[in-house]
C-alpha cells in the first residue's frame, strides 16, 4: 500500500480533477426532495457560472413533461452564455427514447447508465454479459448520429470489484474500443472503505491506463468525502459532487468538503470558485426544503465561529487558533461567539469590528452582563452587543434608591394577569398585589398601589412604550424595551434590555424610578 508519505500526492504535480456536480439528479433523489424547473435553472446558473463546475449532471431522462422542460431551459441558458458542453443527462440502456428525450431538449451530452456489476446484469436485466454489451453498443452508436457525446456509469461497481471483477473487465475489455468519454465508477450503494477504492482503482488503472475515469461516492458509511479522495490519490480524473451533500438515503460527497481537501491536502487543482460555495449552498438549502447542520464543514452556520475566549485570545495574539480554513476565502467570515464562555477576548474583537471601544472598568462591567446573558440564554449575537453596551454603561444607577425584592406575575386562561411585587424604596420595603390586562400592566398597576396608598405619592404616566430587538430575526434575540414616562410637563424616556420581555420592561421602570428618586431628593 505504501506509506502515507508515498501515497501523498506530490504537490509539484498539481494534477487536475474534474468536478461534476450532481445536485440536480442525484442530489434530488433526496427523500422529500423535488426541485422546480425554476430553482433548477437558478441552482445550475450558479454552478456552472458562478461554482465553475466542469460539468453538471441535470436531470434523469424521461421523468416527466416537468423535467424536460428543466432540462431545456437549463440547455437554452447554458448554450446562450457558451457552457452547453457543461450540461449532461443520465440516460437508460432503453434502444432510443432515452436519447431521443435528451436530443429533444437540446442537451449534447447523455451519461448511460451501464450494469457494473455481473449481479445486476443478469437479476435486474435478466440479460447475459453479451446482451447487455450489444444495447450499450447501440445506444453509443445512435447517440453519434444524433450529435450527443456518451460516458457511461458503470452502476454497482464497487460491488462489481469485489463479487465479479471479470465482469468488469469484460465489459471494459469491449467500451475501451467505442468513442465513450468517460468511465464512471459508482459506489451505488455506500459499502467501499478507502482501502478498497485506492485497491480497485489501481487495478482499472493497471488495465486501462489511458482511460479517464470518475468515481461517484455515497455516504452511507459517512466516507464518501474519504473514498473520493482515495480516487483521486490512485488516478480518478473526476470526482462526483452535491451541493450540502444532498443525496439518497445517506447522500453524496459534498461539493464544499472535496473541493476544499482537494485543494489543501493534495494540492490538486479545480476550477472551483471557493468564494460562491456558501452563496449556492443557502440556494439549495431554501430550494430543497433540508435544512444545512450548523456544524457542516465550510457551509455550516457555526464553522467559523469560536466560542471559547482561550481561542479568541490566541487570535489576537498572530492567529494561533486558526487553519487554513479561513473564512474569507469562502466569502465569510471569523465570528466570536458572545456568552458564559467566551470571556474578554470575545467582546474586545466584537467590540473592534463594531467601532466601539471601552476602558477596563466599562469592559470588565460589559463581561459580567454577558456572562449572565450566557447563563439565561443560549447565544449573545454581535448584534446584541451595542444594546447591552447601551444597557450597562448609560444606565447605569451607582445607588439604587428603588429595588425590586422580588415579584410574580402569572397569566391564565380566561382570567386576568396578577402581579405580587415587594419593593425597597428608600430603605423602606412595601408589598402589593394587582391584576391588569397583561402582565406588565399588573406589573405597574402594583406599583402605583405603594406609591398611591403607602407613599401618597403620584406615579408618573406611562406615555409610549416600544419593544425592539437587534437586526437578524433572530428567536432567541435579546428585547430592548424603550419606555416614555410623563411626570407633569416632563418627559424621562428608560431602556431595559433582556431575553424576557416582561423582564427588559420592568427594568426600564426601575430606571424611571431611580431617576425619579433623584429628581425627588434635588
Amino acid at each position: 500500500m505504501g506509506t502515507p508519505e508515498q501515497l501523498r500526492l506530490t504537490p509539484a504535480l498539481h494534477p487536475y480533477v474534474e468536478i461534476m456536480d450532481c445536485t440536480l439528479r442525484d442530489g434530488e433523489q433526496t427523500s422529500g426532495v423535488s426541485f422546480l424547473p425554476h430553482e433548477k435553472l437558478s441552482i445550475a446558473r450558479m454552478l456552472i457560472k458562478d461554482i465553475n463546475v466542469d460539468r453538471i449532471e441535470v436531470a434523469s431522462a424521461r421523468v416527466s413533461e416537468g423535467e424536460k422542460d428543466a432540462v431545456k431551459m437549463i440547455c437554452q441558458y447554458a448554450s446562450k452564455i457558451g457552457m452547453l458542453q457543461k450540461v449532461e443527462v443520465l440516460g437508460f440502456v432503453d434502444h432510443k427514447l432515452s436519447l431521443d428525450w435528451i436530443h429533444e431538449c437540446g442537451c449534447k451530452n447523455m451519461n448511460l447508465l451501464a450494469k457494473g456489476s455481473l449481479r445486476h446484469c443478469t437479476q435486474q436485466l435478466n440479460k447475459t454479459v453479451k446482451e447487455h454489451l450489444d444495447d450499450i453498443l447501440f445506444s453509443i452508436e445512435y447517440a453519434e448520429k444524433l450529435g450527443i457525446g456518451v460516458n457511461i456509469y458503470l452502476e454497482d461497481w464497487s460491488n462489481g470489484m469485489i463479487e465479479s471483477p471479470d465482469y468488469v473487465y469484460a465489459m471494459m475489455d469491449t467500451l475501451v474500443k467505442t468513442p465513450v468519454k468517460r468511465f464512471m465508477l459508482p459506489d451505488t450503494l455506500g459499502i467501499t472503505n478507502p482501502l478498497q477504492i485506492i485497491e480497485f482503482f489501481r487495478k482499472m488503472r493497471r488495465h486501462y491506463p489511458d482511460v479517464h475515469f470518475d468515481f461517484h461516492a455515497h455516504n452511507d458509511y459517512d466516507l464518501a468525502v474519504s473514498n473520493s479522495l482515495a480516487a483521486v490519490l490512485c488516478g480518478a480524473k473526476g470526482i462526483h459532487v452535491t451541493v450540502n451533500g444532498l443525496g439518497e438515503r445517506c447522500g453524496n460527497a459534498p461539493l464544499s468538503s472535496v473541493q476544499a481537501i482537494l485543494k489543501d491536502h493534495f494540492q490538486a487543482r479545480t476550477s472551483i470558485n471557493e468564494e460562491k460555495l456558501c452563496d449556492v449552498s443557502r440556494l439549495v438549502e431554501e430550494c430543497s426544503g433540508i435544512a444545512v447542520a450548523p456544524n457542516q464543514p465550510i457551509v455550516g452556520e457555526n464553522v467559523f465561529t469560536q466560542v471559547a475566549g482561550v481561542h479568541a485570545d490566541g487570535d489576537n495574539k498572530d492567529s494561533l487558533y486558526c487553519n487554513a480554513l479561513i473564512p474569507e476565502r469562502f466569502g465569510r467570515k471569523r465570528e466570536y461567539a458572545l456568552g458564559k464562555n467566551s470571556g474578554k477576548a470575545n467582546i474586545e474583537l466584537n467590540l473592534q469590528e463594531l467601532g466601539m471601544e471601552l476602558t477596563p472598568e466599562q469592559m470588565s462591567k460589559v463581561t459580567k452582563r454577558i456572562t449572565e446573558l450566557g447563563d439565561r440564554k443560549e447565544i449573545v449575537t454581535q448584534e446584541d452587543l451595542p444594546y447591552i453596551v447601551n444597557d450597562v454603561l448609560k444606565h447605569t444607577i451607582p445607588d439604587d434608591k428603588v429595588k425590586l425584592l422580588s415579584y410574580m406575575v402569572s397569566l391564565s386562561y380566561g382570567l386576568k394577569p396578577l402581579a405580587s411585587i415587594k419593593v425597597q424604596i428608600n430603605g423602606q420595603q412595601y408589598a402589593a398585589d394587582s391584576t391588569g390586562d397583561g402582565q406588565y400592566d399588573a406589573f405597574v398597576k402594583a406599583l402605583r398601589k405603594i406609591y398611591r396608598v403607602n407613599l401618597n405619592r403620584e406615579f408618573p404616566i406611562l406615555a409610549n412604550y416600544a419593544v425592539t430587538i437587534p437586526p437578524g430575526g433572530r428567536t432567541d434575540a435579546l428585547v430592548q424595551t424603550v419606555i416614555t414616562w410623563r411626570f407633569g410637563n416632563k418627559l424621562l424616556r428608560t431602556r431595559g434590555l433582556d431575553a424576557d420581555q416582561t423582564e427588559a420592561a420592568i427594568k426600564a421602570t426601575f430606571r424611571m424610578l431611580n431617576i425619579f428618586e433623584e429628581q425627588q431628593v434635588d
